[in-house]
């Protein structure tokens, strides 16, 4: 028995409305949702995902393709609804707990990349980098020491990475140039 909303899913392009409002709400400024859009434009998006819960997204998570290494992803950005963020979201089965959208839906994103699921469409070694908080990404398994030796337009203490073996790589990061726009 599923509690609470564990279905993760691609959105439906009849959503791409609901995800722009998602994203303006959940960022202090509107640059997330014209990424989104700009990655989408240029044809750089690899995969979105959302967890949806009693008729809303409550969670939002896009993996854009790297310019270089070739094969890498990148996780830009991640939302929650601002009202469900926190674990503010509390389910009432039985017992009340604490519902945490953004926390499962990297879990379940680095779940899926544990068990290969990214190798077919994005091949056997695919690595995704993020940047952000990195107390928050190591919980799914993301790692700050495992970045260390990659060359960054961004700082390495908030660049991360999730792939498969023990190395540290060394490669040089080129995102889409949708993110030139963040700068």
């Amino acid at each position: 028995m599923v509690i609470g909303p564990d279905t993760v899913r691609e959105p439906r392009r009849d959503e791409f409305d609901e995800i722009h409002d998602l994203l303006v709400a959940a960022f202090d400024t509107p640059a997330e949702a014209k990424l989104v859009r700009q990655l989408r434009n240029d044809g750089a998006m690899a995969i979105e995902l959302v967890k949806p819960w009693e008729g809303n997204i409550g969670a939002y998570v896009a993996l854009s393709r790297m310019q270089a290494p070739e094969g890498w992803l990148c996780l830009a950005p991640i939302a929650v609804r601002p009202e469900w963020q926190g674990g503010a979201l509390t389910l009432s089965l039985g017992q009340k707990q604490q519902f945490r959208f953004g926390s499962r839906l990297l879990s379940q994103l680095a779940l899926s990349h544990k068990r290969g699921l990214f190798a077919k469409p994005f091949g056997e070694d695919v690595s995704i980098v993020v940047l952000g908080k990195p107390s928050f990404y190591q919980r799914a398994g993301f790692s700050l020491d495992r970045a260390r030796n990659l060359t960054s337009p961004y700082p390495l203490e908030y660049t991360l990475i999730l792939r498969h073996g023990e190395e540290a790589p060394e490669a040089t990061l080129v995102y889409p140039s949708a993110f030139e726009a963040l700068g």
